[in-house]
């Protein structure tokens, strides 16, 4: 399995994905600031991986406080909780993540045994807990989705929601996993997914490190491809999915799922239940994270464009849940109309 994050009695060990596909080194977070920067700077991101990063991240900043007082600890927790929160706005798995482990630490507080060493391990486990539950979360997303593929054909996915993206197998990539251990045929058309490459560089790599056939291609080549039948069904991740169905994930999602409707091709969105969110109605209250100009100026330290020229990077986009043909969780698979199909699956004892 590929070790995207792993807690130590060191620290944080991140898998540097900025460094990928050429070198395959680790970043060791010693304090929970430093698990802040290593969010903001993607060298980790996905936002399966990112929500367990926060928790291991509160975890440590807990285990390292000075605080000499329980109310202290109580305001240092809701330091480093800001700090954490402050990273990424649209992943809402960074925030589920922070509020578990808010309401973990608070049943502590009120329990006899509340010494901070006896709450900081607690919190370890709960993290920890967290990260064998994204995995367990993945195959399950993997084993329902799985039945949906083509036996044989070609599967389009943006971006990387693969094991880069959590705790490990990962989401869209964990279905198209679990369809070739199947027997199932797949060759994946991996988008590149300008600016930061996701596609390019860490799709391709992990499929590649899994003997899964693949292809790269250029944003702007999907509909041609489309065209001529070479692709049969389209699965991506999702970094926050609204009430009604709409899905905020990577930057070009709303592109392909437009070219998806109009080649009649499925589009299926893979995300564990914590990347969804009910208390936001529609894709139009999402918040768009808004990225650094540097990124579309400039790739490997070169640069692309000319000095002086207006750059938008907003790291992500919605998809209107029209166009998304189902929702595969751990929980099942979801159909049309959502905001029926997700609040009944929200019932329901998980």
């Amino acid at each position: 399995m590929i070790p995207t994050l792993e807690w130590t009695s060191q620290g944080v060990r991140f898998l540097d994905q900025t460094k990928l596909p050429l070198e395959e080194t680790y970043v060791l977070a010693t304090s929970y600031q430093q698990v802040a920067e290593v969010i903001v700077t993607m060298v980790v991101r996905g936002a399966p991986a990112i929500g367990v990063s926060a928790a291991m991240g509160i975890a440590l900043g807990i285990q390292q406080s000075q605080a000499a007082t329980l109310e202290e600890l109580e305001a240092d927790f809701e330091q480093i909780a800001k700090t954490l929160a402050s990273t990424r706005p649209t992943a809402v798995n960074l925030f589920w993540a922070i509020d578990r482990m808010r309401a973990r630490f608070r049943t502590l507080l009120a329990q006899p045994e509340r010494t901070h060493q006896a709450i900081t391990e607690a919190l370890v486990r709960e993290a920890q807990t967290m990260y064998e539950e994204d995995i367990a979360a993945c195959k399950a997303m993997g084993a329902y989705g799985a039945a949906l593929l083509p036996a044989e054909g070609g599967v389009l996915t943006h971006c990387n929601a693969g094991a880069l993206a959590t705790c490990g197998y990962g989401t869209a990539l964990g279905v198209i996993r679990a369809a070739v251990e199947q027997g199932k045929k797949i060759h994946v058309f991996a988008d590149e997914t300008r600016p930061f490459l996701q596609g390019a560089r860490l799709t391709a790599w992990e499929l590649l490190h899994d003997r899964i056939p693949t292809t790269v291609i250029c944003d702007n080549m999907a509909a041609s491809l489309m065209r001529q039948g070479k692709i049969q069904a389209v699965v991506v991740g999702a970094d926050r999915i609204a009430a009604n169905g709409d899905v905020a994930n990577k930057i070009g999602t709303y592109n392909v799922a437009i070219l998806a409707k109009e080649h009649g091709i499925p589009f299926y969105v893979a995300a564990p239940w914590s990347t969804i969110d009910l208390d936001t109605a529609s894709g139009a209250l999402i918040p768009i994270e808004q990225r650094p100009a540097v990124e579309v100026t400039h790739h490997a330290g070169k640069q692309l464009t000319p000095d002086g020229v207006g750059i938008e990077n907003p790291a992500f986009d919605v998809t209107p849940a029209k166009y998304v043909t189902a929702i595969i969780t751990e929980r099942g698979v979801l159909r049309p109309p959502y905001i029926e199909s997700l609040a009944e699956i929200e019932a329901q004892p998980a």
